[in-house]
């Protein structure tokens, strides 16, 4: 399965660029086979909460039909980033996922926001999590912090997932945190870890991208640079359980000590 990554330059607070962006970035990656596109966090806007209400859009608004159009349109799977999205209890950074017909296979929304980008005082909480399908393969999205709560991918492999897509703005200060959680949870969950990083700046940090792909080994299959780009990567799904198999993790575990 070919998966395209959009390396994104995200304008904060222009939406209008921003998307005009992301559809040339889903039309080349589409042109070019990719069955699986994947946009970064926050990508309609970046971190502009003093306009929040400006960008925050409802489940079904111009964001999404454009992402289901956009998969309709070249038949394939969209992970669609995220973006914010007036949910049950407040706005939420959430992430919606279009199979090849642009129904909305999946919604999720960050269930950990990060202080230090003081997300927490103008988002509100996911409480929830769910796998969906990607051509007859389980497949799950985290969003950018929640990459640090190990629980979190675990439950998400226990409940089958093969594949887990990790939209992100992930800072350069914190770089190689970035590279090794997201290597660190391919390895133990034994599952493709799909990082989509943003590149580029806003007034208060710098993005270097590196968005990558690790395979169930920790291996990498393709890795971006710090600029803008579509990073394209082939991965077989079926490894997954080939390694499952092999090293047998799962059935080794032994829940009824761990306190977590």
């Amino acid at each position: 399965m070919k998966i395209a990554v959009c390396q994104m330059n995200v304008i904060q607070g222009d939406k209008e660029k921003n998307r005009k962006t992301a559809e040339t970035y889903i039309d080349e990656a589409a042109q070019n086979g990719a069955k699986v596109i994947v946009l970064p966090e926050m990508w309609t806007s970046g971190y502009d909460f003093a306009r929040l209400a400006e960008h925050t859009e409802t489940l079904d608004g111009p964001t999404s039909q454009f992402l289901s159009r956009k998969a309709s349109e070249h038949q394939v799977y969209i992970v669609g980033g995220s973006f914010p999205i007036q949910l049950d209890g407040g706005v939420k950074n959430t992430s919606i996922t279009f199979d090849p017909q642009g129904n909305a296979i999946n919604v999720y929304s960050k269930i950990h926001l990060i202080g230090l980008m003081e997300e927490d005082k103008y988002l509100t909480s996911g409480v929830e999590y769910n796998i969906y399908e990607i051509e007859q393969f389980s497949a799950a999205t985290i969003i950018c912090y929640d990459l640090r709560f190990p629980e979190l991918i675990r439950s998400y492999a226990l409940d089958g997932a093969c594949v887990l897509f990790v939209p992100a703005q992930w800072p350069i200060q914190r770089e190689q945190h970035w590279l090794a959680l997201l290597r660190a949870r391919a390895i133990e969950n034994q599952l493709y870890v799909i990082g989509a990083n943003m590149a580029g700046r806003n007034e208060n940090d710098v993005f270097n991208g590196h968005s990558i792909v690790y395979d169930p080994w920790g291996e990498i299959v393709a890795e971006a640079g710090s600029e803008p780009v579509i990073l394209y990567a082939d991965i077989d799904l079926n490894m997954v359980k080939t390694v499952r198999e092999r090293v047998p993790v799962f059935k080794d575990r032994v829940p009824n000590l761990y306190r977590c």
